[in-house]
């Protein structure tokens, strides 16, 4: 089976903020919102909204198994394995295991 599939709709549209979830273990510094997502393999596309002010810093660096896509749509997010400020439009493709660090 491959991801689920969705005609065009905006995740980001205010009429869709019930669909935003807490993530487990970060609750009130961010949530997820699944785009889509493969149930026989657990591949997903997500996208993660953090709360102004969030500081993920005592949960230390994090790595993934899988690789992971980042685009900043508003605020800034501090990437302190890069010793780098994240602002609107910064993309990135990291690989499996790249170390990263957000503040």
């Amino acid at each position: 089976m491959a991801k689920s599939v969705t005609p065009y709709w905006n995740p980001l549209n205010s009429d869709h903020r019930e669909q935003w979830q807490p993530i487990p273990g970060l609750e009130g510094m961010a949530e997820e919102l699944t785009l889509s997502l493969d149930p026989e393999t657990g591949e997903y596309t997500r996208l993660t909204r953090f709360h102004p002010g969030a500081d993920t810093s005592p949960f230390g660096a994090k790595c993934h198994a899988y690789p992971e896509e980042i685009l900043i749509v508003s605020g800034r997010l501090y990437d302190r394995a890069c010793d780098r400020w994240l602002e609107p439009g910064d993309y990135a493709s990291r690989p499996p295991g790249e170390l990263h660090r957000a503040l």
